[in-house]
């Protein structure tokens, strides 16, 4: 039998990456996408192996929509998988950064998983009249998830808030057999570092952040633009929902030594002095 999942912000990057890995092992996907331009693109590379699915995780009564077609879609069965992909980041020191910019990222990152997760728990269990196993959800949070970098806090934040809602969900939907697990990857190639490179940071021209954000900017999206493959993370995603026995979380970052092992060791004092040694966070006089 056909086993099913939904994944959000599916039309690039580490999204697209999960479509390509779980339709080759046979699943069908429903991609949540924004834009018919880019269903149409996935109909063209992967014709019925994915369902394309319109909405906005922002847009509430889209997402309900988006789970009565799948409902539909599905005659009576479970859902198998649900991927919370969909996020975005703004950035800029915490100090000046508009908090509606903040609460945009938090808009997308937290509340659009919730507001997913909501309307398709039933699909995944909840809903005892369905056929089928329990299913999984796999919340994609980051590094940024446990390890806050600077310049970078809205979206360390919220996704540290997602890690947080995984593991309280993960508890919840026990009654269910319902898991949740959190991917957390590390640095990844996809088109977001050349979004990055032309992101406008001239609000903060005349703070005394000006010369370190350039410096930070251009050795985040070096680094960025070495990171893993979103094929990586599609299978990392693939495992997480097939495993017998899956971790709650899984750190999928390259350099992993480097990147996530020793820095989740050492003091945050330490981590600290590093960070600004390398950037040039130093007190000015």
């Amino acid at each position: 039998m056909t086993r099913d999942a939904v994944v959000t912000g599916a039309s690039t990057g580490i999204g697209r990456g999960a479509v390509r890995v779980l339709a080759g092992h046979g699943w069908r996907v429903f991609a949540g996408v924004r834009k018919p331009a880019d269903a149409d693109l996935l109909r063209q590379e992967f014709g019925d192996k994915v369902a394309p699915v319109l909405f906005d995780v922002t847009d509430a009564a889209a997402v309900r929509a988006a789970a009565a077609e799948v409902r539909a879609r599905l005659g009576g069965r479970t859902l198998q998988g649900l991927v919370n992909n969909a996020g975005m980041a703004a950035g800029g020191p915490l100090a000046y950064e508009p908090v509606d910019e903040i609460r945009r990222v938090f808009e997308v990152n937290v509340f659009g998983a919730v507001t997913v997760s909501q309307a398709f728990i039933p699909l995944l269990g909840a809903d005892r009249a369905l056929t089928g196993g329990p299913g999984r959800i796999v919340n994609i949070t980051s590094v940024a998830g446990r390890l806050a970098p600077p310049f970078l806090g809205d979206y360390a934040m919220s996704k540290h808030a997602l890690e947080a809602f995984t593991d309280s969900l993960r508890r919840e939907l026990m009654i269910y057999g319902i898991d949740v697990i959190a991917i957390g990857p590390g640095a990844v190639a996809t088109p977001i570092w050349d979004k990055a490179e032309k992101a406008d940071e001239t609000a903060y021209a005349n703070t005394d952040y000006a010369a370190v954000l350039k410096k930070f900017k251009d050795y985040f999206i070096a680094d960025g633009r070495k990171g893993l493959p979103p094929g990586r993370i599609g299978e990392a995603i693939h495992r997480a929902l097939t495993a017998p026995k899956p971790r709650a979380r899984y750190a999928v970052v390259p350099n992993r030594l480097v990147n996530w092992t020793i820095p989740t060791l050492l003091p945050k004092r330490v981590v600290d002095r590093l960070i600004a040694k390398r950037l040039g966070l130093t007190r000015r006089p």
